[in-house]
């Protein structure tokens, strides 16, 4: 039987956190160090960037249920629907190829970043700029954690789409009847609602293996399934611990995002223009992203040395 240590706290890493960042970026500054771990870490990000979802209409009611831009909708989506029919001999091969390349667009970055994660992981640990050798070091964890990705999305997709499909699908043909329906809307909400459960349950899959398979894979040289058994073990035993690591991490990044928002204004918003760019924006954020690294891996170590992915102190 493991016996975990009694002590596990989700503060202590952040001091710890942020003293790697100042002794790895800032004792001493070196910008040429900057780029070799920015480029580490701009691969290991790549395809995660994302957006806020917002509703920027309101439906507008009538005298008996009725909404007033029902007639114009169903219009619109008349006109639609005769412009595709007309031409579908060029939108079928056009969506087509754009599927084709939209897919194979987002395998390409989910590869290559399942391999950078461990690039990055390797510099922040060993407190290293290295791209050649972690890159050649780490393939096969790399590929395992790939695959592991790639079926992960598949499988969220399958999920996903039918549910998004129907949530479209009844708030259109609401809208093209120009009625709002007491059931249509219950349909939609549920199926929304289920949306969302499988969205958080997916997120928190992502975020545990980048904060924590991805160190046990780096440490056993196992794969990706393998060190998910381990994980899962961990978190059987910790599961008020880990949860508050979540609840924390909530915290910890709308305070990093408060300050981010701060630099921007300060800078009269040159910060946020040159943030956007790809790598350069990475290499401009490298203190947040080593943060980031570095408190997950901290927060793990606590549950023993077979965790602990710094490597030992060296004796005096």
């Amino acid at each position: 039987m493991t016996i975990y240590p009694t002590e596990i706290s989700v503060v202590t890493p952040v001091s710890q956190a942020l003293d790697r960042v100042k002794r790895m970026l800032f004792q001493p500054f070196d910008i040429s160090k900057w780029f070799v771990i920015g480029f580490c870490a701009w691969l290991a990000t790549l395809g995660e960037s994302g957006g806020n979802f917002h509703s920027g209409g309101k439906f507008h009611s009538g005298g008996g249920g009725q909404w007033g831009a029902g007639s114009s909708f169903r219009d619109y989506m008349d006109q639609a629907a005769h412009f595709v029919m007309q031409n579908l001999y060029w939108i079928i091969p056009a969506a087509v190829a754009l599927l084709i390349l939209g897919v194979a667009w987002g395998i390409l970055l989910t590869w290559l970043s399942s391999r950078g994660k461990f690039m990055f992981l390797h510099c922040v640990a060993l407190d290293r700029a290295e791209v050649k050798r972690p890159w050649s070091e780490f393939a096969p964890e790399g590929n395992s954690l790939f695959w592991f990705r790639f079926v992960l999305g598949l499988f969220g997709m399958l999920l996903f789409l039918p549910l998004l499909g129907g949530i479209l699908l009844i708030i259109g043909r609401m809208l093209y009847r120009g009625n709002a329906e007491a059931g249509g809307i219950v349909l939609a909400v549920g199926l929304g609602l289920m949306f969302l459960a499988l969205a958080v349950c997916f997120a928190l899959i992502r975020k545990f293996t980048r904060d924590f398979v991805v160190p046990i894979m780096f440490l056993r040289r196992v794969e990706c399934t393998v060190a998910w058994k381990e994980l899962l073990s961990l978190l059987g035993a910790n599961v008020g611990r880990f949860t508050l690591y979540v609840l924390f991490q909530i915290v910890l990044a709308m305070a990093i995002g408060l300050l981010v928002i701060v630099a921007v204004v300060v800078t009269c918003c040159i910060a946020g223009c040159l943030m956007v760019l790809p790598y350069l924006g990475t290499v401009l954020l490298l203190p947040v992203l080593v943060f980031k690294r570095s408190y997950s891996i901290y927060y793990l170590a606590q549950f023993g040395p077979a965790y602990d992915v710094f490597p030992p102190a060296p004796l005096l």
